[in-house]
This record gives C-alpha cells, sequence and structure tokens, in this order.
C-alpha cells in the first residue's frame, strides 16, 4: 500500500498482476537479465480466453485466469519466454518480414521464434519450460536434418533466416499471382493470418514444421502495428543494450545461453536515409556575391577614421530561389503499392518542409510522361507498374537533365543500362527483392 494525495491510502492494483511472483523470482536468479521483465508492461485480461495463459502484443504481456493455475516454477518459465520475446522484438520483426514478403504465416514464425527462445532458456533449473514448444536444434533436425548442439545453433540462426528456411510454402493451382501484379497488402484479419496465406500450400519443409508444432501454443499477436521506422529502430537498439548488459551482468546465471544471432538488429529505417541524404542535395547552395557586402565589411565601415576605407569584402548569396528534385521512376519493374504509398508520402514531406518543386519522369526504354508538382504536392500512387519490360535508364535521365535539378531519386529494379550520367547526384531507390543489383553510378537506397 502506498499514500495517496491527502493522505490516503491508494491500493497497489496497477503493479500486482497474476505474474508478479513470477516476475520476483526472475530477478532473484538473475538479478540482471531477469529484470528485463521490470522494462515490459504486465496486465490481467480475462478476455483474452478461460484457456488462454498469455498474449503477447510486443509490448504487454496480458495473463488469462488460466495462468494463475499453473506452478510457480511453469509460470517463471512462460514469463521468461514472453519477456525475451519483447526483448528480441519478435513481434515487430514479424511485420517487418510481413512488409518485405507480403505473406508470412504466423503459426510457423511463432514456431520458429518459440525455438530460438525456449533453447535459450533450457539450461536453467530453477524454471520449467513450455513443453509444447518446439527447441531449436529439434527443429533443425526434424525439418531441414541438421544435427547442431544448441549453443552452436544459437550463434548460427535469427528468426528472419530460420522462417525463411522452413517456409517452401508455394501458391495453390489457380491462384498464382500473375507477374507485375502488387502484392498484397500486410493487413491481417483478427486470425493473425496473412490474408494470402488461405491461397498457398505447404512444402514438405513447413508441412513437417507444422506438425512437429502442433500442439504449440499461439500466443504472439502482431496486430496492425503502429511504430514509425524511426521508433522501431530505437527500440530495437535500446532493447539490445539492454539484453547485452543484463547478460555480461549474470555472467553463468544469465537467462540466455549464448549471445544470440537473434539479438535486435540495429538498422537505419530507410526513410531516415532519404530525409538525410535529400536534405544535403536540396539545401540552399551559397555563392559569393559581389552586388552587395559582407556584414563584416558593413560592421567595419564604422570603425574607421574619416578618408580611410576598407577593401570591399563580397557577401553570399543563394545559387537558386527554389529547390528542385528530380524523381525517375522505371515503371517496367515492379513495385509494391503500399511501398509506393510510403515513399510516395515521404517525398511529399521532404519537398514541404525544403519547400522544393518536383518534377517526376515516369517511362520504361523512353520517357512516357512529365509531371509537375508544387512543394509537398507529389502524389505517386496512381502510377501502374506493368512489370518485365525493356528498360533504358538513359532517357529519363537525359529529361532529368533538361531541368537542372539539385538532386535526383530513381526508383527502379536496377535491370537495365545507363549510357547518360547527369549533371546531378543520383539516388537510386531499390526494393529489397532487389537489393543485390549494384547502380552504374551514384548511391543505393534499399526499401524494405
Amino acid at each position: 500500500m502506498t499514500s495517496g494525495p491527502g493522505g490516503d491510502v491508494a491500493p497497489l492494483a496497477p503493479y500486482v498482476h497474476r505474474a508478479t511472483r513470477a516476475v520476483q523470482r526472475l530477478v532473484e536468479y538473475a538479478p540482471a537479465t531477469g529484470s528485463l521483465a521490470l522494462w515490459v508492461h504486465h496486465r490481467d485480461d480475462d478476455a483474452v480466453g478461460a484457456d488462454v495463459l498469455v498474449r503477447n502484443d510486443g509490448t504487454t504481456l496480458r495473463y488469462g485466469a488460466a495462468f494463475g493455475k499453473m506452478t510457480l516454477e511453469r509460470k517463471t518459465g512462460l514469463v521468461a519466454q514472453e519477456v525475451l520475446h519483447i526483448a528480441l522484438r519478435h513481434v515487430a520483426r514479424f511485420r517487418a518480414l510481413q512488409r518485405q514478403l507480403g505473406d508470412v504465416d504466423l503459426r510457423l514464425f511463432t514456431l520458429c521464434a518459440d525455438a530460438i527462445v525456449v533453447s535459450t532458456l533450457g539450461h536453467l533449473d530453477w524454471l520449467e519450460v513450455d513443453a509444447r514448444a518446439v527447441r531449436l536444434e529439434t527443429l533443425l533436425a526434424r525439418v531441414l536434418g541438421q544435427t547442431t548442439e544448441p549453443a552452436q545453433a544459437l550463434l548460427q540462426w535469427d528468426v528472419e533466416s530460420l522462417y525463411r528456411a522452413i517456409d517452401d510454402r508455394r501458391p495453390s493451382p489457380g491462384k498464382q499471382q500473375r507477374r507485375g501484379e502488387p502484392r498484397p497488402s500486410s493487413r491481417r484479419g483478427s486470425s493473425g493470418e496473412s490474408a494470402r496465406s488461405l491461397a498457398r500450400v505447404d512444402g514438405p519443409k513447413a508441412r513437417a514444421a507444422r506438425k512437429l508444432g502442433e500442439n504449440a501454443r499461439a500466443h504472439l499477436v502482431p496486430g496492425e502495428g503502429s511504430e514509425r521506422p524511426e521508433d522501431e529502430a530505437e527500440l530495437s537498439r535500446t532493447w539490445r543494450e539492454r539484453v547485452l548488459r543484463g547478460h555480461a551482468g549474470d555472467g553463468e546465471h544469465s537467462m540466455l545461453r549464448a549471445l544470440l544471432a537473434d539479438l535486435p538488429r540495429v538498422r537505419t529505417p530507410w526513410e531516415q536515409l532519404l530525409r538525410t541524404r535529400l536534405a544535403r542535395g536540396l539545401a540552399p547552395k551559397r555563392s559569393r556575391s559581389w552586388s552587395r557586402p559582407s556584414r563584416s565589411y558593413l560592421a567595419q565601415q564604422g570603425r574607421l577614421p574619416p578618408g580611410r576605407r576598407l577593401p570591399f569584402d563580397p557577401g553570399w548569396s543563394s545559387q537558386k530561389a527554389v529547390a528542385r528534385l528530380a524523381l525517375m521512376i522505371d515503371v517496367s519493374g515492379s513495385v509494391d503499392a503500399e511501398l509506393l504509398a510510403r515513399f510516395s508520402a515521404e517525398l511529399a514531406a521532404i519537398t514541404r518542409r525544403h519547400e522544393a518543386r518536383a518534377v517526376v519522369i515516369v517511362g520504361d526504354d523512353r520517357v512516357r510522361s512529365v509531371l509537375h508538382y508544387a512543394p509537398g504536392r507529389s502524389d505517386l500512387r496512381g502510377i501502374e507498374f506493368r512489370g518485365g519490360g525493356d528498360t533504358d535508364f538513359a532517357p529519363l535521365l537525359r529529361e532529368a537533365d533538361r531541368w537542372r535539378p539539385d538532386i535526383g531519386v530513381f526508383l527502379t529494379d536496377l535491370k537495365g543500362p545507363a549510357e547518360h550520367r547527369p549533371g546531378f547526384p543520383v539516388l537510386w531507390a531499390v526494393p529489397r527483392e532487389h537489393a543485390r543489383q549494384e547502380p552504374p553510378f551514384g548511391r543505393k537506397l534499399v526499401l524494405d
């Protein structure tokens, strides 16, 4: 109990929940790594279902009524498992992978995430891990045919590479995605499965993995997610530091068996890189102006005795009244509609912030259209990508040169020749699936 305003007694209900004793046990046995649970929100929620133990949305653990009926060791193991899911950013990484691939099977992803976390906790005798979860070494042996010790496997596999290795699902007959057709939105229904998962059938690996984990709990609930890429990058950096400090502080008593390959990755979002690079290119450029004196020249004039004059010191002036951005779009490739919308919104915000006009050049092996936009007014969502056609970057680059931009952005898959090198810096914006392609010049920015 604590004292509230005016001396009243305020209950500790907001700080007491069904997992309170389990969190205390984590901190007692592994003070540094166990304290990761103190950074997590814990809530009792009977609405999750009578038989549900816990739900994890990436930031908050919601405990059902069935959680309170377990032993303390079992509670401790379950809380440790869910806390590590949050610390390793598994829910956010599911959403990121979904943005990349368009279709990610939540049950297979949860199976991979559980395999890594449960194998990490398997060396501790003061808690009981989830008996229904499949361990990493078992998953590797039964699905991929690899025999590996748990500690070694944890140093080799992260959740994304493990998921890609076991997900061999293919579109079912009659529902093949047509070439050039944009990938589906990453929005999901209440079941948490991707909208197109019903149109895909399991291959031998996915079938074996699903059979192996048929009794596993469905406890990760990604939802739609509201984090901006910049916020998620900062959260990943923060949790990575907490995990590393906790592991070093506990030593052999750490909840982590080894420093995992699955630690949260610290990656600067492409949105932030785009803003930084375009800000430099669109910033006002100054040059010497002999038509106006410098401020120091004017200030010194009043200090000179009569009849004396200083040598003229020219001032500075902006080279251009309005900055200009050239955006070249290769419509022969295929760009996800959601990615194009995010890219368009970023460019509109950047041109508005820097009061820059935009010239948009659309084409493939020739220029198809040229559009001009006032600052902050560009909208690319109506552009259609047909995919699979011939591409020649030179005509679009020559057309952009005519408008003398400060910087240019080329949205393309980088599959084509570029025999013309313009007089302005070029930033090649490339979707994730074409990230291995190298630009002919300039800098590459991978969009994911």
